[in-house]
C-alpha cells in the first residue's frame, strides 16, 4: 500500500521540515511509494489521515504525539496500520514503540512494513495512545504547551519547576472494580504506555498491548521531596517509594477536589470528572521487528 505522509510543519518548533527531506530520500531509495501533505491542525490532520484510508493508502504521521495520538484514535477499530516518524519534542510513543528518531531508519522501519496491535485508551469518549495524566502532571503538561521560548525536553522540566511552585495537594477519588480509592497527593496517571514528557517513565511497567491501564497515584508529600524524586522518573524507580500507589485496570472512573484538565499524548483531551476505558489492540502500527520475527 502507498503512503501517505501527513507532515505537521509546526511540530517541534518546525523541526519536521527539516527531517523531511531525508525521510523522501530514503522512501525514494527503497522504491516506496508515498505522497506528501501538511497538515493545519490536528482535526486536518485526522481527516486528512481518513481520506488517506479511504483512498487505500496508510496515513504516516510525521509530528509529534498529539498528531499521532490523533490520528491513532481514529484509524482504532480499522485493519489499515499507522506509521509514524518521530517529529516533535516528546516523542514518547516512537520511544517505547522503538522507532528510531533518524528519519531514513524510520523509512526503513515503514518499508519493512511490520505490525503490531496495541491498545487504545478512551477518555469520556476521547482517544488517547499513551497516558492520560490528571493533577500536577496535567497543569504541567498545560505549562509546556504554553512555554514557546524554550525548545526540547527542557520545556517539560521548566513546566514541572513552575507548576511545583504553586502546587497546592489535591484529593483524589478513583472509583475501579465496584471499589472507591481516596487519596491526597501530586497526581493520578492513566497509563497505556510506560512514558510521557519526554522520556519520563511514569508507568515503567506498563504494555500497550496488555488490556489494562497501569494507574499510578502520587501520593501527598513535601515539595522538597518530591523535586528529589523527580529524576528518579527517567528511570522508573519512583514506583518503589512509599507514597507511589499502583494498580492495573481496564476502566476507572476519576475525580478531585478541584477542577484539572485531562492531557494526554501532550494535548488537553477533556476535564474531571472523567471515565476511562481501555480498547484492546484496537490499533495496528508499523514498529521495528522484534527478535525472532
Amino acid at each position: 500500500m502507498p503512503l501517505a505522509l501527513l507532515v505537521n510543519p509546526h511540530s517541534a518548533h518546525g523541526r519536521t521540515l527539516k527531517l523531511l527531506p531525508k525521510l523522501e530520500q530514503r522512501l525514494d531509495a527503497l522504491r516506496v511509494a508515498f505522497r506528501v501533505e501538511r497538515t493545519r491542525g490536528i482535526d486536518d490532520g485526522v481527516e486528512r489521515a481518513l481520506r488517506a484510508v479511504e483512498a487505500g493508502e496508510v496515513p504516516v504521521v510525521l509530528s509529534g504525539d498529539g498528531l499521532i495520538g490523533a490520528v491513532g484514535g481514529a484509524l482504532a477499530g480499522s485493519d489499515t496500520p499507522l506509521g509514524i516518524v518521530p517529529g516533535g519534542r516528546g516523542n514518547d510513543l516512537a520511544r517505547v514503540l522503538g522507532i528510531p528518531t533518524d528519519p531514513e531508519e524510520a523509512a526503513a522501519v515503514l518499508a519493512a512494513g511490520h505490525t503490531r496491535r496495541i491498545d487504545v485508551g478512551e477518555a469520556n469518549g476521547r482517544r488517547f495512545l499513551g497516558i492520560a495524566s490528571i493533577g500536577f502532571d496535567s497543569e504541567a503538561s498545560r505549562r509546556a504547551n504554553e512555554t514557546t521560548w524554550l525548545r526540547g525536553n527542557l520545556v517539560y522540566a521548566y513546566a514541572g519547576v513552575r507548576t511545583l511552585l504553586g502546587w497546592k495537594p489535591a484529593r483524589f477519588t478513583i472509583r475501579a472494580g465496584g471499589e472507591s480509592k481516596r487519596l491526597s497527593g501530586y497526581s493520578v496517571s492513566v497509563a497505556n504506555s510506560r512514558a510521557f514528557g519526554g522520556g519520563m517513565f511514569i508507568a515503567p511497567d506498563a504494555e500497550l498491548d496488555d488490556g489494562e491501564f497501569d494507574v499510578v497515584a502520587v501520593g501527598d508529600v513535601g515539595r522538597l521531596r518530591f523535586l528529589a524524586n523527580l529524576p528518579k522518573v527517567f528511570k522508573g524507580t519512583h514506583v518503589e517509594e512509599d507514597e507511589v500507589r499502583v494498580f492495573r485496570t481496564p476502566r476507572l472512573e476519576l475525580s478531585a477536589s478541584r477542577p484539572f484538565p485531562v492531557y494526554a499524548d501532550g494535548e488537553h483531551l477533556t476535564d474531571l470528572p472523567v471515565g476511562l476505558r481501555l480498547l484492546p489492540r484496537a490499533l495496528s502500527v508499523i514498529v521495528p521487528a522484534r527478535d525472532g520475527e
